[in-house]
């Protein structure tokens, strides 16, 4: 079976949740991520008193310059610009917390003066960059120092010991002289209270990257909800890849109908009237003998252009339709190269699908089946139809070599899977693939009802 290219505007998949792997609390404060995330919490200290500055600048800027329009370019530039302050955090949390954001839509300036002001105020990635920089803010500043307070802290308790003996000499209530950290009149000083010391170290220095990790994992999700596109502005991404892949899809047929009548059909009907002229010709010198022939190629010849001109015309529309899905479909298999089972559930067309659903419908099996018979070796394929829920579901299984997978290499070829996904997509539809190496093949599209008024 052949290959598919993911949409490159396809909704980016956000990786697996981390798991923590076996023995990661007693080997977390030395685990490369641990000193990583701290390293990324002094990089967002050291980052938060800019953003809160330039968030401060760009609304207390675009506030007093409201008066002036023209004015409002400074303010709306500043806006638009914190999607840089976006990208920077997010390549932060990439690089020093393995988190992969995805990218909000471009910015996309409007045409004219007032558009392009106004893109520019209302530009919802820019202010939500903003609100990120001011409840990031507190957020680094507390990571930070909760964590470097627990290090540190760790640290100089598992070291106590060595250090206390340079501590001053104190006098405690009895009068008796101690040197070592003093919690009122209780002196940390003997070896019992030492080893007690390293302890506390020890707890704190295991607690830490947990400690720290909350902070992280905050930072995250503000990053998640702030930085990242909307629901919104995924669907709008998605609505425009699948009106693009239905562009270049009708494009496409348009160019191979295009090539069929003039590779083909034109020139089969260039050939019929050369005959024809040929046997008026000898008609017209009396040789009748010699024309009749010449007639029954040409008769022979319109019988073939008309029937590529009826491939053709089912290639735009199938005649089949016009009677139903199901029957369509089972004109389909009977036609097939191989076995092809068409099992419809009851109730599929009532009540009757609108014509783009039954189109689509109709040259996904096609599609699926021609596939099959070609690139996955398959003997036979099973195609099961359903309806349920305002969706029509549809199931093609062949017991194929399998191997099928999604390529996205970004190269702008196109192949039948690829095409096939964007025309689901086109009418907001879902499109699965599973092909394991060896087989089977199954792939379940889904798509709106759409039933017709």
């Amino acid at each position: 079976m052949t290959t598919m290219t993911q949409p490159e505007s396809a909704p980016p998949v956000r990786p697996a949740p981390h798991r923590a792997p076996r023995g990661a609390v007693v080997t977390a404060p030395f685990r490369t991520r641990t000193w990583s995330e701290y390293g990324y919490l002094w990089l967002a200290l050291f980052l938060a008193p800019f953003g809160l500055a330039y968030t401060v600048t760009t609304v207390a800027l675009t506030a007093g310059l409201a008066v002036t329009v023209a004015g409002l370019w400074a303010g709306g530039g500043l806006v638009a610009g914190a999607r840089g302050w976006g990208a920077l955090h997010r390549g932060l949390m990439r690089q020093a917390l393995g988190a992969d954001i995805a990218e909000p839509p471009p910015f996309r300036l409007g045409r004219g003066f007032w558009r392009g002001l106004g893109s520019l105020i209302a530009d919802s990635t820019g202010w939500r960059a903003l609100l990120f920089l001011i409840v990031s803010f507190p957020v680094a500043v507390a990571g930070f120092v909760v964590s470097t307070v627990f290090v540190c802290a760790a640290l100089g308790a598992l070291t106590y010991p060595v250090w206390y003996r340079w501590l001053p000499l104190q006098q405690a209530a009895d009068g008796t002289w101690h040197r070592g950290a003093a919690f009122g009149d209780w002196f940390l000083d003997t070896p019992e209270r030492l080893a007690l010391a390293v302890a506390a170290g020890v707890l704190l220095l295991f607690l830490w990257p947990w400690m720290m990790r909350l902070f992280t994992a905050l930072m995250r999700v503000l990053a998640l909800a702030l930085l990242g596109p909307t629901r919104g502005a995924l669907r709008v991404a998605e609505l425009r890849a699948s009106r693009a892949g239905a562009v270049e899809d009708a494009d496409a047929r348009l160019r191979r109908i295009e090539r069929d009548l003039h590779d083909g059909t034109q020139a089969r009907l260039v050939a019929v009237a050369m005959q024809v002229d040929e046997a008026r010709d000898h008609l017209a010198d009396g040789e009748p003998a010699l024309a009749s022939g010449l007639l029954d190629t040409a008769h022979a010849s319109a019988l073939e252009t008309l029937a590529e001109l009826r491939e053709i015309a089912r290639g735009i529309h199938p005649a089949a339709l016009d009677s139903g899905l199901a029957v369509a479909l089972r004109t389909l298999a009977a036609r097939a190269p191989l076995p092809v089972t068409v099992d419809v559930a009851p109730g599929v067309e009532q009540p009757r699908l609108a014509p783009a659903v039954e189109s689509i419908a109709y040259y996904t099996v096609a599609e699926l089946v021609t596939n099959a018979a070609k690139h996955a070796a398959a003997d036979v394929v099973t195609v099961r139809v359903e309806r349920h829920s305002g969706t029509l579901r549809l199931q093609v299984r062949d017991d194929g070599r399998g191997g099928a997978v999604v390529v996205g290499d970004g190269a702008g070829e196109r192949t039948g899977l690829a095409g096939l996904t964007e025309r689901v997509r086109a009418v907001d539809g879902a499109f699965d693939l599973a092909s394991p190496a060896g087989g089977p093949t199954v792939v379940t599209v889904t798509l709106p009802t759409s039933t017709r008024p």
